[in-house]
C-alpha cells in the first residue's frame, strides 16, 4: 500500500510542477502583450517628439521583434536617412536601448549575466530556460555577451580623471596584481613561447589587478579589509598596458586621497617596475607566501633535495626568520655556510630571489604597522574571476572571446553592473543622431 501511496504522491508532485510551469507561462502571455502596448506607446511618443538634424529624412515605419523577459513582441519605429552620407538610424532604438541583438535593456542584462557567470554558455541556456522559462540558444548568449563585453571592455579603460562621487579618504588603500594561464585556441599561439615540452605555449597571461582598502585592525592587531571594499580591472595585453589601467582604477578609488598606499604583488620583476613606474611613493610588498615558497628551495639547494630528513626543520626556520625582518642576516649565513661546496652556485641562484627584495621583505615591520603581507585578495581573485569562467575543462578562447567576458566579470565582481549599464543605455541615448563629426 505504501509503495502504491509512494507512487500517486510522486505523480502528483510533478502535475504540480508541471502546473505552476503553465501558470508562469501563462502569466508571461499575458504580461508580454503589455510590454507590447507599453513599448508601442514609448516609440510612438519618441517619434512624435523627434527633431532630426539637417539633411535627415524620415523614410516611414519600420517594425521589428523585440525578445523580453516575458517572451516576444513586434514594435514599430520610424526610420531616418541621410541620402548623403548614407547614414540611418532608429530612434526608438537607440532612446530605449533596443540595440543589444533585439533585446530590451533588461533581458540583456539578465543574458550577460548568466553567461559571464556560469560555467559555460550552454549552462547559461539551461539556467535562463530552467529559472525564468527564457529560451535563448548558448550561441545567441555568447554572441550577447561577446558584444556588451567589449564595451566593458572599453568601459574599464576609461579615463579617471578623479574619484568616484561618494569617495572618502581612507587610512590605507592596497593596490594588487597577478596574472594566470587562459587556455587558448592554437591560432592565438603562434610563435608564442610556453612550458610545453616542445617549448609551445598552450596559455596566454590574464591581469587581474584589484584595489581594496583597509581602515581598522583586529584585536592582536591584524589588519581588516574594509566589507566590499574590492574592486577589479582585467587585461590581456602586455604589461605596459596593465600598469596604466590598474593606476586609473586606483584614482577612481581615492588613490590621491589615501593616507598610505600599498603595492603587494608577488616577485615578479615585471609587477615590481609596474609598480615603480605606478605607483612610485608607494609601500611595496612582496607576498610573504611566495617568499615562504621560495626559502623552500633555498634549503632544498643547499641541502640537495627537499627529501633531507632536516628540511622541513630548516624551513620553518628560514620562514620565522623572514616574518622577524630576518632576511639579509639570512642571505649572509646561507652564502657563508655554502662558499666553496659543490652546490654554491645553485644555491645563490636561489637567492637572488631574496637578494633583489630585501627591502619588499620586511615582515615584522609591516605587520606592525598593521599592513597586509600576503596577496591573497588578487590570488582569489585570479581563481573566481578568471579561473573558474575561463580555465573549466575544455575550453579554449580566442584573445577578444576571453578579454570581453573578463571585463565583464570584473565589472560584476566590483558591484559595478546598476553604473555599467546605466552608462551604457545613456550613452546609446545621447548618440541619438548618427551624422559624423567634423574631421
Amino acid at each position: 500500500m505504501s509503495r502504491f501511496l509512494t507512487t500517486d504522491l510522486g505523480h502528483l508532485a510533478a502535475q504540480e510542477l508541471d502546473f505552476e510551469v503553465l501558470l508562469r507561462t501563462a502569466v508571461f502571455k499575458s504580461t508580454n502583450q503589455l510590454m507590447a502596448y507599453l513599448f508601442q506607446k514609448l516609440a510612438d511618443r519618441i517619434d512624435a517628439a523627434y527633431q532630426p538634424k539637417p539633411g535627415y529624412g524620415r523614410k516611414g515605419r519600420a517594425e521589428v521583434t523585440l525578445d523580453c523577459i516575458f517572451g516576444s513582441f513586434r514594435l514599430e519605429r520610424d526610420y531616418y536617412y541621410h541620402e548623403g552620407q548614407g547614414l540611418g538610424h532608429y530612434p526608438t532604438d537607440q532612446a530605449l536601448g533596443l540595440q543589444e541583438g533585439g533585446k530590451t535593456p533588461a533581458l540583456a542584462r539578465l543574458v550577460c549575466l548568466e553567461g559571464a557567470d556560469q560555467d559555460s554558455y550552454q549552462q547559461a541556456e539551461e539556467h535562463l530556460k530552467e529559472t525564468g522559462g527564457i529560451h535563448i540558444s548558448a550561441r545567441q548568449i555568447q554572441r550577447l555577451v561577446q558584444q556588451v563585453g567589449a564595451g566593458a571592455q572599453t568601459w574599464q579603460t576609461r579615463e579617471a580623471l578623479r574619484p568616484l562621487a561618494g569617495t572618502k579618504p581612507v587610512p590605507i588603500l592596497y593596490v594588487s596584481g597577478d596574472a594566470t594561464g587562459v587556455p587558448m585556441r592554437k591560432e592565438e599561439l603562434k610563435g608564442r613561447a610556453g612550458k610545453q615540452p616542445d617549448g609551445s605555449a598552450k596559455t596566454r597571461s590574464a591581469y587581474l589587478g584589484c584595489v581594496f582598502t583597509q581602515h581598522k585592525t583586529d584585536e592582536k592587531g591584524h589588519p581588516v579589509r574594509d566589507y566590499e571594499s574590492t574592486t577589479y580591472v582585467s587585461n590581456m595585453g602586455p604589461l605596459e598596458e596593465f600598469g596604466p589601467l590598474l593606476r586609473q582604477e586606483a584614482i577612481r578609488r581615492g588613490l590621491g586621497q589615501a593616507q598610505k598606499v600599498v603595492y603587494l604583488v608577488d616577485g615578479a620583476e615585471g609587477l615590481e617596475n609596474t609598480g615603480h613606474l605606478n605607483f612610485k611613493d608607494a609601500i611595496q610588498i612582496v607576498d610573504f607566501y611566495h617568499g615562504a615558497d621560495h626559502a623552500g628551495d633555498v634549503v632544498a639547494a643547499l641541502l640537495g633535495s627537499k627529501e633531507h630528513p632536516e628540511y622541513k626543520a630548516r624551513r620553518s626556520r628560514w620562514v620565522r626568520r623572514l616574518l622577524g625582518n630576518g632576511v639579509k642576516n639570512l642571505i649572509e649565513e646561507t652564502r657563508q655556510e655554502c662558499a666553496g661546496k659543490p652546490q654554491a652556485q645553485q644555491v645563490y641562484e636561489a637567492l637572488g630571489y631574496f637578494v633583489h627584495n630585501i627591502e619588499r621583505m620586511q615582515y615584522r615591520t609591516f605587520r606592525r604597522q598593521g599592513l597586509f603581507i600576503g596577496s591573497g585578495v588578487v590570488e582569489a581573485g585570479c581563481k573566481t574571476v578568471i579561473g573558474s569562467r575561463c580555465k573549466q575543462s575544455g575550453m579554449f578562447w580566442s584573445t577578444p572571446g576571453a578579454e570581453n567576458i573578463l571585463a565583464l566579470r570584473c565589472i560584476y565582481a566590483s558591484r559595478r553592473r546598476d553604473e555599467f549599464w546605466k552608462e551604457r543605455l545613456n550613452t546609446q541615448a545621447a548618440a541619438n543622431d548618427c551624422l559624423r563629426l567634423a574631421a
